[in-house]
């Protein structure tokens, strides 16, 4: 994929593959039927939390794996070879006893972590089209991109991030030797931009150590007892996700830090200092507001993805079982916390979004390159002060297309 990593965690059965238990069952036909499931959004309700356990493992009837009980509301798919391409399946019957293989080997928590670190892949990578329409609509620096400058701090993401922007403009690995400095230069642009390589690039480091540990994770059997190779059962401690908890809590504090250089970019697009056009880009009558209100929807976004990653979720602490168990990973929460500072951080990224390509249409030269013509190509072009939530949402549904660039 230009520009991009892989699509997907690497696996023998893709996002499936966490199941394991679902794999060994009659026929092997849970397997893929589990992973549609998860696809569309269907994970289990019930088995969202460990305090559950007791329940469903003693349970004496059967419960569905949707979050209804066997014999409750009809499932939205059909059972078995009926179901069509893309159709959430039927529910999966849980028999009392099935529950503890399933926690224990963190199949759940493992489809999240692999669901939520792959859409905040696709966001990340997003981020470098937004962020290069941002710079070019400001007219700023590519010194702070420059590959030399990154050939001294050899991080792998920072240089991958300025690498991308580099690219995504057509700008040259070493940028020219800038000229007699005047009036109207800025010697410095502000941290939204000059630092984005670095803070972004710690973001995609990060999304790298999660998909490295998910990876490793979903090939490896971690169920308690395990058969090991030489025939014997042994009981361990493999289940424990701590490595996975702290890598999608690292994850949520770097989406956090790159999301509010997002809002710093969208904040300077107004200032007439920066672009040299009208204040937050309004073309309207005295009083105009333009794109100011996405400044507070950008902000309440970014205020959703910090309470996902200011209270990290190995932070926590449980002790169960008169002490037996006296620590907990806390990887499912973790992983929820992922999913949502995901969907916080795409909002901010769509504002940034609107708010860049408006500018650049009010520039007497837009730039050439394919990351504008889609963006301008899908986003509404009134500039007159109306409601922006329509933009917004294409803006949101835009950020794949932009990934793939």
């Amino acid at each position: 994929m230009p520009g991009g990593g892989p699509s997907g965690y690497e696996a023998g059965s893709g996002v499936g593959g966490v199941l394991r238990a679902a794999a060994a069952s009659p026929g092997g036909g849970r397997l893929g039927g589990v992973r549609t499931a998860l696809d569309a959004g269907a994970a289990p309700d019930r088995a969202r939390r460990g305090a559950e356990r007791a329940t469903l493992t003693a349970a004496p009837g059967p419960s569905a794996v949707d979050g209804s009980r066997a014999g409750g509301p009809a499932s939205r798919g059909a059972p078995g070879g009926d179901r069509r391409a893309g159709e959430v399946p039927a529910p999966v019957t849980l028999r009392a006893g099935d529950a503890l293989a399933l926690l224990s080997s963190n199949a759940l928590a493992l489809a999240q972590a692999a669901l939520a670190g792959h859409e905040t892949e696709v966001l990340l990578r997003a981020t470098h089209a937004v962020a290069a329409l941002s710079l070019a609509a400001v007219s700023g620096s590519p010194e702070a991109y420059a590959a030399p400058v990154h050939a001294l701090r050899p991080y792998p993401g920072p240089a991958r991030a300025a690498a991308e922007v580099r690219r995504l403009l057509g700008l040259p690995d070493r940028p020219t030797a800038p000229g007699p400095l005047s009036s109207d230069r800025r010697i410095q642009d502000p941290y939204g931009f000059r630092a984005f390589p670095q803070v972004h690039g710690a973001a995609l480091d990060a999304s790298a150590a999660l998909r490295r540990i998910v990876e490793v994770e979903i090939n490896c059997p971690t169920e308690n007892p395990v058969l090991t190779s030489d025939g014997r059962l042994h009981h361990h401690g493999g289940f424990f996700a701590a490595p996975l908890a702290l890598a999608l809590d690292g994850l949520n504090l770097a989406l956090l830090k790159t999301a509010q250089l997002s809002a710093a970019r969208l904040s300077a697009l107004s200032r007439p200092d920066l672009t040299g056009l009208p204040a937050f880009l309004a073309t309207g009558p005295a009083g105009s507001s333009g794109t100011m209100i996405l400044e507070y929807t950008a902000n309440s976004a970014l205020a959703e993805l910090r309470s996902s990653a200011a209270a990290p979720a190995s932070a926590g602490h449980a002790v169960l079982s008169h002490g037996l168990e006296e620590a907990a990973g806390f990887a499912g929460q973790a992983a929820r916390q992922t999913a949502r500072a995901g969907t916080a951080y795409a909002t901010v990224l769509a504002c940034e979004l609107v708010v860049a390509v408006r500018a650049l249409r009010l520039h007497r030269a837009p730039p050439a390159g394919p990351v504008f013509s889609l963006a301008a190509s899908a986003l509404p072009a009134d500039p007159e002060d109306r409601p922006l939530t329509g933009d917004i949402a294409t803006a949101t549904e835009l950020l794949p297309r932009l990934a793939e660039l």
